[in-house]
């Protein structure tokens, strides 16, 4: 199950204790922002998207969105968000849970500067009611990120 994989992932690292299980879901950054009791701009969403044939996951605020501009100067192609079925295979989590914890082997992890304006952000941990509490440092360090880019903007309205 990834929950399993991705906390055994966090527990190996020194950080289980900051793992939290909700009774409700937090599967979307509305939702994951009630169930912890933030602001959604917090909770760092994991998008994935198909670079040629291999997967990488941006991580970035709850706030923001993907510049399509900002993607294909960064990546040299168009922004091709994988499906929910080539998530979970290739990621190794289904939606609602994508962290880049206990993933699979050959995902590219990137963090998205969007970030960087919280002292501690939310990203969800394997399942669709979880969340554990981190520093930017520690979700750089944690998930093996190859670097921080800037790829998003806010989200209007």
């Amino acid at each position: 199950m990834a929950f399993d994989r991705a906390k055994a992932y966090l527990e190996e690292k020194g950080f289980g204790d900051r793992v939290k299980e909700f009774e409700v879901s937090s599967a979307t950054v509305e939702l994951a922002a009630i169930a912890v009791g933030t602001e959604p701009a917090r909770i760092a969403k994991s998008l994935t998207f198909l670079v040629g044939d291999k997967p990488v996951m941006i991580i970035c605020a709850g706030d923001v969105k993907i510049d399509n501009s900002k993607y294909k100067g960064m990546f040299h192609t168009k922004a091709k968000m994988l499906t929910p079925e080539q998530v979970e295979t290739m990621i190794g989590h289904a939606i609602g849970g994508v962290c880049p914890f206990g993933i699979n082997e050959g995902v590219s992890v990137y963090l998205d500067e969007s970030m960087k304006r919280f002292d501690t952000i939310y990203p969800a941990c394997g399942s669709s009611n979880s969340a554990v509490k981190l520093t930017c440092e520690e979700l750089e360090m944690l998930s093996g990120a190859l670097g921080w880019i800037d790829v998003c903007k806010l989200m209007e309205g």
